[in-house]
């Protein structure tokens, strides 16, 4: 995405003074900006270098563009007024490029087309979705897409699982890979005995679209070349879970949103292991945005709800955090009660960072002691984000049932402005993985024979 950031610096006069802030600012805008990284000499070339940035920031692929601020170039006169930059003008793949790949669909060999980036839009999807009804391959997304429009009318694409063991059951048996503004996949983590590079052997990788191409434009142009214009392409049909109701769990939560979720809603996703039936449950819901981690990392949601709530004041924002990602960046609350943003948080409370101590038992970790044990839970004391919200101007409940869930969400969603509903969703490690494997071989539409023996194996030792 691109990104601008302005940084301001003391006056050059005071730099050799070694002032307690002294610092070099672009050592470490470089770790974050490599593209672009400059510092302004002079108040009448101010305008110049802003334009520079913008124009780094905006290319393509998107990026992160730093631009440093003395404090006497911006307090100084002599600024000169400099035109915008143009917005960059993308182009499709060759033709060259796109009759290989239309070549290796025809083959009939399992195919599958994976999306990422501007490739999940709308128009993106339509034209990837009518290639799939035409040659009968399967529509991919990465694990953690930027944006991913959703909902019922729309293309549905399943997301590449998080963990590995299930991604190559997804990947497994396919012949060609068609990359659409995506990177190849691979595992998040080094695993002993697992292979990093999650391709299934025999498969070859095609590129129809890097991120600096424009993904709708080459799609379309694949769907000339196969003759797919006819196709008619699979959507989503509109369906809605029930209301769920007994003693609250985080698979219930998902259910209540799809029960209720809003057309227009932008749906921010960093429930980590909590949501893992939130795809499912939403898929049939009104149309609407999902936001998700970058790279894996975790404490951007909230803040990406901030975003999300000033950029579209128009439409309801739901960000669904877990309790050990939200403290990273809790003070977002406060941002969201100052500007009245209409955003509905929804905190899981389980007490525990509970995808890392999966990740634990999957690195082979055999034998963990209390003290490595405690540095992945949020026992002691335990976390009330009720009063935390309070505190900051946000108005909170805490929530055990699902009746109280549901009635909550429901008043969050009439009133504007900020909300905060604790869902208590306790769970022991042992009870989540009890609850991932189902959920994993429900996931699929089909296994192949024993499959399911082995990620009980592999996932749930």
């Amino acid at each position: 995405m691109p990104v601008l950031n302005i940084v301001g610096d003391h006056a050059r006069s005071h730099v050799p003074y070694d002032a307690q802030l002294q610092s070099d600012i672009e050592t470490v805008a470089r770790n974050v900006s490599p593209g672009f990284v400059r510092t302004s000499q002079s108040t009448a070339e101010l305008c110049r270098d802003a334009v520079d940035a913008l124009t780094a920031a905006r290319g393509l692929p998107g990026q992160v563009a730093t631009l440093i601020l003395p404090a006497d170039v911006s307090w100084g006169d002599g600024g000169q007024s400099a035109p915008p930059p143009p917005l960059p003008q993308p182009l499709p793949a060759d033709d060259a490029t796109v009759q290989r790949i239309a070549q290796a669909l025809r083959s009939g060999e399992p195919s599958a087309l994976l999306l990422g980036g501007l490739a999940l839009r709308e128009p993106a999807l339509l034209a990837a979705a009518k290639v799939a009804a035409h040659c009968g391959v399967k529509l991919l997304a990465e694990v953690f897409p930027t944006r991913l429009e959703r909902g019922a009318g729309l293309p549905a694409v399943e997301r590449i699982a998080y963990l590995a063991e299930l991604a190559g059951v997804q990947l497994s048996g396919l012949r060609h890979l068609v990359l659409v503004d995506a990177k190849s996949p691979v595992s998040f983590f080094a695993y002993p005995g697992k292979a990093s590079d999650l391709v299934p052997p025999g498969c070859q990788v095609h590129t129809l679209s890097a991120p600096d191409q424009d993904a709708t434009a080459s799609l379309g142009h694949l769907v000339h070349a196969l003759q797919a214009g006819p196709a008619r392409p699979a959507l989503q049909p509109a369906a809605r879970p029930g209301r769920p109701r007994g003693r609250l769990t985080a698979p219930k939560v998902c259910k209540a949103l799809g029960h209720l979720l809003p057309e227009g809603a932008i749906l921010i996703d960093e429930a980590i292991t909590s949501g893992l039936m939130l795809s499912a449950l939403t898929a049939g819901a009104p149309r609407h945005d999902l936001i998700t981690l970058t790279g894996g990392a975790i404490g951007q949601g909230l803040p990406n709800a901030v975003g999300a709530a000033i950029a579209c004041p128009d439409r309801p924002v739901i960000a669904l955090v877990g309790d050990g990602s939200s403290m990273y960046t809790l003070q977002a609350l406060w941002t969201m009660a100052r500007e009245r943003l209409n955003v509905t948080t929804v905190i899981f409370n389980n007490a525990s960072y509970s995808v890392l101590n999966v990740e634990l038992e999957r690195v082979g970790a055999q034998r963990i002691g209390p003290k490595a044990r405690s540095q992945l839970d949020l026992h002691g004391p335990v976390l009330n984000f009720v009063q935390l919200a309070q505190g900051m101007g946000v108005p909170a409940q805490r929530c055990s049932t699902a009746d109280d869930f549901v009635n909550a969400f429901q008043r969050a969603l009439a009133e504007p402005g900020p909300h905060l509903i604790e869902a208590m969703v306790p769970e022991s490690l042992s009870g989540l993985k009890r609850r991932i494997l189902p959920w994993l071989l429900r996931s699929l539409p089909s296994l192949p024979p024993g499959v399911a023996r082995t990620l009980k194996r592999k996932i749930a030792p």
